[in-house]
């Protein structure tokens, strides 16, 4: 899944360090190191707190088995502590996504096997759902905010970093399990060592001069690999503080930090859109913010944020599973995403063939002339530091294919040899800063009474990734009903808040390839501008998304394509 790039730092086992040594490291700093709202934790309470829960782990996890747990959890102080727990232990965390129901989030809890599940009482109605008492079984859940857990903290009281083990932490001891989209439609738990996580944040400590006295604002969630990764290791790597959202808010931005004094940001997909979205308020540039840190932004929109808060955006690219990246440097021209990192063997290539793809031809305004020839996926040739999915031997396989790393994404390189990134590959979305898989929606879909077949895909989004468009074919003499389609899908429990369709094309026959499979390639590049009817949920309508739709009229879509050509991603819509 991309993320921000990351700066190449040592492998694991090449003197990385762990990210246990760096926990340790707060012991006896009373210095303030995380803030939640009201609350406050200095370093040494974040680290004895760590140090409790870890001595948890020792006696809750089995040592014949591997030492997994699972957190799903909001982004509260006891993320943070049960991920420093995690690397005290030699244990690995799985980071659950809350967004995803029944069946589907049965799936992710039971295919990391996970012996604990650590959650609190807020996401319980979740393990309700269909399919969960399955995949529970056998599964301690401990309720961060019940009697039962207080009693256990108090048990454990004292303990201090080290003393409680299940396995030795060393640089190459698995640390985070964390998903990504898989291209057959179940999501991957990609690895991450101690020793990539705390040479990341090293990485990441040298290239922004992360000091002691900085605090880390983290708003994204911390089951993605962003707001770990990216936000909160520097800030243990540096010394710095985390202020925590318990979820993004883009209302409560700037008074987060204003009142937190934040000086760093991370953040993915829209979010700065949404933020800028927010009315203008004199107090805009009174903040200690340096910098934000992320990835699909988009240029037009950076450049906006940085005029009305004054703070510049870092955007970048780079594979959460180590297999590739790719460096912003000074002279980084508008629209592209940079270089190669030092070491990789960065080229675009034909997904089928393997060959390196032409380079882009562009106007002088930017826009790229020879989209068909010049796009292709991003592939590594050179080394790559990733380490494998969880029990995925296939999805390795792919990745790895020829030697080289799959990223999975599609760019173009321009003549100077600058990176231009232009969308996901084969049938994965990235909606609003989450990764999704098209099989997936359309098994949902399929269940719609009145659909003979459904097809699902990407539609680039006005101004970052993606948005879902689905196509219904409809059953012999049924006829769409938008107010019946959405409430089906308020019905159904799998459906995650990030999958219901943006766009639903309605026609009588779905259009298939010679071999008989949908035609996903003229469906993606009808996109919503097609003869055949298309309902749609506008986009800022202040309600969710699939929760009403209308007709997409040519007056819907004019000042849509203004969007599009002002964010300088029309050409995406015809590839």
């Amino acid at each position: 899944m991309p993320t921000p790039m990351l700066p190449p730092g040592s492998p694991p086992g090449t003197g990385a360090g762990t990210v246990a040594e760096l926990v340790r490291a707060q012991w006896g700093d009373h210095r303030v190191g995380l803030r939640y709202g009201d609350v406050s934790y200095t370093h040494h309470r974040l680290a004895s707190g760590a140090a409790a829960r870890a001595a948890i782990l020792a006696g809750l996890l089995p040592r014949d088995a591997e030492p997994h747990f699972a957190l799903l959890l909001d982004n509260t102080p006891e993320y943070p502590l049960w991920l420093s727990a995690a690397a005290l232990a030699g244990a690995a965390v799985a980071g659950i996504n809350p967004t995803r129901r029944g069946a589907e989030l049965a799936r992710d809890i039971r295919h990391v096997e996970c012996s604990l599940l650590v959650t609190d009482r807020s996401r319980l109605p979740l393990l309700d759902g269909p399919g969960l008492a399955p995949a529970l079984a056998g599964t301690r859940v401990l309720v961060t905010d019940s009697p039962e857990y207080e009693r256990l903290l108090a048990d454990h009281e004292g303990a201090e970093p080290g003393e409680a083990v299940v396995r030795t932490p060393e640089p190459g001891s698995r640390l985070l399990l964390y998903f990504t989209s898989g291209s057959t439609g179940a999501p991957n738990a990609a690895l991450c060592s101690q020793g990539r996580l705390a040479a990341a944040g090293r990485a990441l400590v040298r290239q922004f001069g992360v000091r002691d006295s900085d605090t880390h604002y983290i708003c994204m969630p911390m089951f993605h690999g962003n707001a770990v990764i990216a936000g909160w290791a520097p800030a243990l790597a540096g010394g710095a503080a985390v202020a925590l959202r318990r979820r993004f808010s883009a209302s409560g931005f700037l008074d987060d930090v204003r009142a937190y004094g934040a000086t760093y940001f991370t953040y993915v997909g829209r979010a700065v859109q949404y933020i800028l979205a927010t009315p203008p308020r004199p107090e805009d540039r009174q903040h200690a913010l340096r910098l934000g840190f992320g990835t699909e932004a988009g240029a037009v929109d950076a450049a906006r944020f940085e005029e009305r808060f004054g703070v510049p955006l870092v955007e970048g690219y780079g594979s959460s599973e180590g297999g590739a990246a790719i460096q912003r440097t000074p002279d980084t021209p508008h629209g592209a995403i940079g270089r190669a990192a030092p070491g990789d063997d960065l080229a675009v290539v034909d997904p089928e063939t393997g060959e390196e793809r032409p380079r882009a031809v562009l106007d002088s305004a930017g826009r790229l002339l020879n989209g068909s020839a010049a796009i292709g996926e991003l592939v590594n040739r050179g080394r790559s530091l990733f380490e494998g999915y969880w029990r995925n031997e296939e999805a390795v396989a792919e990745r790895t294919r020829r030697g080289w790393y799959w990223t999975g994404d599609l760019f173009f390189r321009d003549e100077r040899g600058y990176f231009h990134f232009a969308g996901r590959a084969d049938d994965r979305l990235r909606v609003d800063g989450e990764n999704l898989a098209a099989a997936m929606i359309e098994n949902i879909l399929a269940r719609y009474p009145d659909a003979a077949s459904a097809a699902v895909y990407g539609v680039p989004d006005p101004v970052s990734g993606d948005q879902v468009m689905a196509t219904l074919a409809l059953r012999d003499g049924a006829v769409f009903d938008p107010g019946a389609f959405a409430a089906f899908l308020a019905a159904q429990d799998d459906l995650g808040t990030k999958m219901a369709p943006r766009f639903v094309r309605v026609l009588a026959r779905m259009p298939v390839t010679a071999t008989n499979k949908v035609h996903r390639v003229a469906l993606r590049r009808a996109a919503f501008h097609c003869p055949d009817p298309v309902w749609w949920t506008p986009f800022g309508a202040g309600r969710p998304c699939g929760s009403e739709y209308r007709r997409l009229t040519p007056d819907d879509v004019r000042p849509l394509l203004e969007e599009y050509a002002a964010h300088g991603r029309s050409e995406l819509l015809s590839r």
